[in-house]
């Protein structure tokens, strides 16, 4: 397959999950122990690079959060990366749809090129990507310890859905009515298995913002670690529509991130 076939069927899908952080050893600690994943060192940049694997393949990174970010108030925090076919046109358009371009294209030698964008929905950011081979984890449901659902809690979801759906070609799976929050629009690339919902973010959120899920094979015993390595549960374990369930939560520096546990038949 051509990268540039590559490039077009992978349009939309989410392909890398980074955590920037404090304090990355301590992280690196962390998270395998909730979710079995390894670690692998990553050495072709100047600034140290450690890679979250599942298997024997890589589905995410971890590195420091980078000094300007800290100089700007930014917390420790996940970005999701999704794949586009030219990053720099993509990131023109997202200006011109009314985001913010918060890092401009650039590269990333021998691995592809990037930016990031704040939406114009409340400023939630998001990670484009252009690979310069092919992407890991081909198109299916997600397994254990993959990252299995990707939800933004926007100003206003509909306008959200609006801009991500005419950015990366998302299209509606279904809403759901969650009464006086309003919608949860569950949201798909065309054909493929939902990648997420949005929502208008309840009041009470301070922030909008992207929440990333990761599946676990035991919730119970994956809130625990989070409980015993520091971190905290802030919201659930709850059940969802269809019988999964989920639990938000803080890692020892801060950064969000939740967990998901999947019934099967």
């Amino acid at each position: 397959m051509s990268q540039a076939t590559t490039q077009a069927t992978l349009t939309g899908k989410f392909v890398w999950y980074e955590l920037m952080t404090t304090d990355p050893k301590a992280a690196a600690e962390f998270y395998p122990k909730i979710t079995g994943w390894g670690t692998m060192p990553w050495g072709e940049g100047p600034t140290p690079y450690t890679m979250w694997t599942v298997g024997q393949g890589p589905i995410g990174g971890l590195m420091e959060l980078p000094e300007e970010a800290k100089q700007a108030g930014a917390p420790p925090h996940w970005m999701a990366y999704v794949a586009v076919e030219d990053v720099d046109a993509k990131a023109r358009e997202a200006e011109a749809k009314g985001a913010s371009l918060i890092v401009p294209p650039m590269d990333i030698p021998k691995v592809g090129r990037f930016a990031i964008i704040a939406d114009p929905a409340g400023g939630a950011t998001i990670a484009l990507f252009r690979g310069e081979g092919e992407m890991p984890r081909p198109e299916g449901p997600p397994e254990v310890g993959e990252f299995s659902w990707n939800e933004l809690a926007a100003s206003d979801g509909s306008k959200a859905f609006e801009f991500y759906s005419s950015l990366f070609g998302w299209e509606k799976d279904h809403d759901f009515d969650m009464g006086p929050m309003g919608a949860y629009r569950i949201y798909r690339r065309p054909g493929g298995h939902p990648l997420g919902g949005m929502m208008t973010k309840p009041k009470e959120m301070p922030v909008c913002c992207w929440l990333h899920y990761i599946r676990v094979a035991d919730l119970n015993a994956a809130l625990e670690a989070v409980k015993a390595g520091g971190g905290q549960v802030i919201h659930g374990p709850m059940e969802v529509p269809g019988g999964d369930m989920i639990a938000q939560c803080l890692d020892p520096q801060g950064a969000l991130f939740a967990l998901h546990w999947r019934k099967t038949t």
